[in-house]
């Protein structure tokens, strides 16, 4: 099972940083988005991050040019699933809006396509469900910044066949990463360990046990954490943080994946970290 052309679904941040990574990889990537704002803004991303690369000496601008013309953006997810060998969804992280797009993606993809998820807690079993071909459902989350970061958890579904898995992981290695197998629970592994130590971080805020600055510091002097935990979830956006948690409570039902309260009175008063100004700490 040979992937040639890709298609990613939704031009954000992991959406445009996944459609970089695929077109560097030499594959024909089609990257879709419902409205041309935001698919201009995933474009000048792509376009962004390879000119740094090239100030930087890593590539030429000849092969800056190769990769952005290996991008297609399109506004229709018709064109973008119509030729496609492998989707990988980037939207929302929303159940509901995941599973219209499968079911989409399930009726106007060529039957050997391979449905892939970006999520990074939602159950891939459950996606698969709504689809015609659950054995040709997977999960791969690709970590933030795509382009940099090297893990992508391939999730295995209830019904994810061995040839599509192996696919996927081969996929992955030609994108330079580093593809780690992962079973279908609540928040995988990555999110599974990260997010209750981000909770746990806000508690002993929450808790007065010490300031956000003293909690970070503690992690990266004693822990050798690059970034301290508070920094981090303001970093991936504090709503984000309290959804995977919510997540982690209502997929496993034990009181030590419970949301910490200050996280939610942060995430009630619009305080959402970086993207939003404030967070733990207040941003220009």
């Amino acid at each position: 099972m040979e992937i040639k052309r890709i298609s990613v679904i939704g031009a954000g941040q992991m959406g445009s940083g996944i459609a970089q990574t695929g077109a560097q990889a030499g594959l024909d990537v089609t990257l879709v988005d419902m409205a041309e704002a935001p698919l201009q803004k995933g474009l000048e991303r792509i376009k962004g991050n390879l000119q740094r690369d090239v100030q930087k000496g890593k590539i030429s601008v000849q092969e800056m040019e190769a990769v952005l013309g290996r991008i297609r953006p399109v506004l229709k997810l018709e064109e973008a699933a119509a030729e496609a060998d492998l989707v990988i969804e980037a939207v929302v992280e929303n159940m509901e809006v995941k599973a219209d797009v499968f079911r989409k993606l399930d009726v106007l993809c060529p039957k050997h396509a391979i449905l892939a998820s970006n999520t990074s807690s939602l159950p891939i079993t459950e996606i698969a469900a709504v689809t015609k071909r659950p054995e040709k459902v997977i999960g791969m989350h690709f970590m933030n910044p795509v382009p940099v970061m090297k893990l992508v958890e391939v999730i295995r579904g209830l019904q994810t066949a061995d040839e599509v898995f192996a696919a996927v992981e081969q996929l992955a290695k030609r994108m330079g990463k580093v593809p780690v197998e992962v079973n279908d629970f609540p928040g995988f592994v990555s999110n599974r360990v990260l997010m209750p130590m981000i909770n746990e971080a806000i508690y002993a805020v929450y808790e007065g046990v010490a300031t956000p600055e003293a909690v970070d510091q503690v992690m990266k002097l004693g822990m050798n954490h690059p970034m301290g935990p508070l920094t981090l979830a303001d970093f991936i956006g504090l709503d984000t943080c309290l959804y995977i948690m919510e997540i982690l409570y209502e997929g496993f039902g034990d009181s030590k994946y419970r949301p910490c309260p200050l996280l939610r009175k942060y995430v009630k008063a619009g305080w959402l970290g970086r993207k939003s100004g404030r967070g733990f700490y207040t941003y220009e």
